[in-house]
């Protein structure tokens, strides 16, 4: 009984990467804030490191100013000035926990990790809360009821602005060592319960599914289409083709819909995108399961039969044998990417 009071050997070096971990996650953001509106197409972002606030700081704090929210410095801020020390103390104990071996020290390890991780979040919606309702009322625009309190995690519209709320690459690993340390405690719970657990295979699946979740969810790749939810971001009309349409990812993820070809090239050409680079466009393949193509890769037919939504009567394919076939019924003009958005 007493060689299960320690902790297996595949755990205690779990507990060395997740010292390693926290140490990394003070250079890294652990949460973001993403505020859209018309006037910003690419968006403004605030990045919340431990010890610092990043990305568009001066000019949300301009923004703010008109409707009466504190400017954000750092320095008003005594979290940054502790944070980095609970980091690197929690790293100090993981290491502590690896040396003790003990069961109990993991045990004790996880309880404190957590009530930090609740406490956090506590005190984030606590600033949120204060920077959204204490507002200056000399403020150039005041509109009466009005908070701007973002949202903790998740979405919320305030006023012409979208805000989004969610944890940055920091926060991910952050949550993952959570993880890992409550596996952790699982598996040597059923180790003293004497029941046998393939370790290695087990945790790895576990985490590699979690990991597989988290950064899918923060890639920018095309989302499907809703014909009859979605509405498209030139012409204002609800989706109702899904043969017709494309998408628009500029750089920093921003996703635009569109139900018309003729739509996605005015809005690539218009004022919203004109200082933007590096966008990825798609369109919806005419034939077949209606998937999104590159536009690229894509091939496109003119043809006034095809009546599209908004009378651009463009259709995109992603092989030449599917656009031959829809000549048949639709005879048109082949054209190019280029020759399209020119």
């Amino acid at each position: 009984m007493k060689k299960l009071q320690k902790i297996h050997s595949l755990n205690r070096v779990l507990l060395l990467v997740c010292a390693a971990v926290l140490i990394i996650t003070l250079k890294i953001p652990m949460w973001r804030i993403d505020l859209t509106a018309p006037q910003y197409p690419e968006g403004l972002r605030l990045f919340i490191y431990p010890d610092h606030l990043g990305g568009d700081v001066q000019i949300v704090s301009g923004l703010n100013h008109y409707i009466g929210m504190k400017a954000l410095h750092t320095e008003d801020f005594i979290e940054f000035a502790i944070l980095p020390f609970i980091f690197i103390g929690f790293a100090f104990l993981f290491v502590c926990a690896f040396v003790v071996n003990r069961k109990w020290v993991l045990q004790t390890l996880f309880v404190l990790f957590f009530l930090f991780g609740v406490i956090a979040m506590i005190d984030f919606w606590k600033w949120e809360y204060n920077y959204g309702h204490n507002l200056n009322p000399d403020a150039p625009i005041i509109v009466p009821g009005m908070a701007y309190q973002p949202p903790l995690i998740g979405f919320k519209q305030l006023l012409n602005f979208g805000a989004y709320s969610i944890p940055a690459s920091g926060g991910w690993l952050f949550a993952t060592v959570g993880l890992v340390l409550l596996l952790m405690n699982v598996i040597e719970y059923f180790r003293g319960k004497k029941i046998k657990l393939s370790l290695t295979a087990n945790m790895a699946a576990i985490i590699t599914l979690y990991l597989l979740i988290c950064f899918s969810s923060c890639t920018s790749s095309p989302a499907p289409i809703e014909v009859g939810r979605d509405k498209c971001d030139f012409c204002k009309m609800t989706v109702s083709d899904d043969r017709f349409g494309g998408e628009v990812i500029t750089a920093k993820g921003k996703l635009y819909k569109f139900d018309d070809a003729h739509c996605l090239v005015s809005f690539l050409h218009g004022d919203m995108l004109k200082q933007v680079s590096g966008a990825s466009v798609f369109f919806i393949d005419f034939s077949g399961k209606h998937a999104l193509v590159p536009a690229s890769a894509a091939s496109f037919l003119k043809s006034d039969l095809l009546r599209s939504p908004m009378n651009g009567n463009i259709a995109a394919f992603d092989n030449r044998d599917s656009l031959m076939y829809a000549m048949q019924k639709f005879p048109g003009q082949v054209i190019s990417w280029n020759e399209l958005n020119k």
